[in-house]
């Protein structure tokens, strides 16, 4: 994707993120509504733009009506506020990223829970192991240093 069409990208976002939030469109059906991002062909015929709506699965179907139907509306506007060529059609789809990072947070949590107040670490093969498993292999490795070595040692001085 080449830096102009990311501009245009993001130039869409802030026009549409400013229509439907600043200005508001008129349709009650709209909730709290995050553009999360706006991928544009390169031909500039269609952009996909990614909401979140905040609420439940009704008010998820009920804003995607809306900005489905407010979609000739918020062309205008584009056009209008950008004076491009070609003024991209919209499609948009909803974003679950949010959805899912606070289903693997609860998962954590969960996890977190079972596991007690702290999680241990599993070693994973070819890292360096933790700070905490470090310190108590040198411990074992000094007691083993100070063990019968440490006795001859001393027996021979």
């Amino acid at each position: 994707m080449g830096i102009r069409l990311l501009k245009i990208n993001e130039s869409i976002k802030e026009t549409l993120s400013s229509v439907i939030t600043a200005e508001g469109l008129k349709d009650p059906r709209i909730g709290f509504v995050t553009l999360t991002g706006v991928e544009t062909s390169s031909d500039l015929r269609h952009a996909k733009v990614y909401v979140s709506v905040l609420g439940g699965q009704t008010e998820r179907d009920l804003t995607m009506q809306a900005l489905h139907k407010s979609r000739g509306f918020l062309q205008a506007k584009i056009n209008a506020s950008l004076h491009m060529k070609r003024t991209p059609q919209l499609h948009f789809f909803y974003d679950d990223t949010l959805d899912n990072a606070l289903r693997i947070e609860r998962a954590l949590k969960r996890e977190a829970e079972v596991l007690g107040a702290e999680a241990h670490e599993i070693p994973v093969p070819g890292e360096e192991p933790v700070a905490a498993e470090a310190e108590d292999e040198t411990r074992t490795e000094e007691g083993r240093d100070q063990g019968p070595e440490a006795t001859d040692g001393e027996d021979e001085a």
